[in-house]
């Protein structure tokens, strides 16, 4: 991605982090304050992106018998980083020190989060990562990052409950409607995942063979992903197989 050009209305910004962000990441670190609350202040906040140069063009020489690779010619860019699960992530942080504990020769640009988020997403990049050094380091998932892009309100998927979390009735709504008209799918219903963040609980019609399995999953994943609470909702999901009674 080419540099994030910063708008004027930072130009006496002091690098410093937002005093209720910090407030809030400190009760996201210790879990007394929900992710849903720190995206909801990243929408109100300046963040920092970081610019890096980048080598275009190099050019061989010769030193005392060596070879050597010397930069012609350079740029600079915003990078992306790599999330455990392969999806790549833009990094923005709170204040300077945040930043040049990650890479001391990143050169800020301060911007709204709001806007950063847009330039995620039109490098299709899923994610933000907020101080991916510290001092709390928070992975906003891909729906709040959508939500952010478009200035609309992050509606997480899963919700707390007394007794924990609970996927959100409209997710979990449009979760069966989308899965239980597939033939052999005797029931379907959401519930936190393991490995996801949602798990898609499928009751299938006993006696199915391999062939008849992948074709009822690939029904249902294709139905999942044509549903649009579900995609706009769900930052990842599985699915797990269980026999009708």
């Amino acid at each position: 991605m080419r540099s994030i050009q910063p708008t004027s209305q930072f130009a006496g910004d002091d690098g410093s982090a937002d005093a209720e962000l910090v407030r809030l990441l400190d009760g996201f670190r210790t879990g007394t304050t929900p992710l849903r609350d720190v995206v909801a202040r990243l929408a109100a906040t300046r963040v920092l992106v970081p610019v890096l140069a980048e080598v275009e063009q190099t050019a061989t020489v010769e030193h005392a018998g060596s070879a050597l690779e010397v930069d012609k010619e350079a740029s600079a860019g915003v990078v992306a980083l790599e999330a455990p699960d392969g999806r790549r992530a833009l990094p923005v942080f709170s204040s300077v020190a945040a930043m040049q504990a990650w890479r001391r020769d990143a050169r800020p640009v301060p911007v709204e989060a709001t806007r950063a988020a847009l330039s995620a997403v039109a490098e299709k990049w899923a994610l933000l990562v907020l101080d991916p050094a510290g001092p709390v380091t928070v992975l906003v998932p891909r729906p709040a990052v959508w939500a952010l892009a478009q200035g609309q309100t992050w509606r997480p998927a899963l919700v707390p409950t007394a007794d924990g979390l609970t996927v959100d009735a409209d997710v979990a709504r449009a979760i069966a409607d989308a899965a239980a008209p597939v033939q052999h799918v005797v029931r379907a219903h959401a519930e936190p995942g393991r490995t996801a963040e949602v798990a898609v609980v499928l009751a299938l019609d006993p006696g199915l063979d391999r062939a008849g399995l992948d074709t009822v999953l690939g029904q249902v994943n294709a139905r999942l992903a044509a549903a649009k609470v579900v995609a706009d909702r769900v930052d990842s999901l599985e699915l797990r197989i269980g026999a009708a009674r």
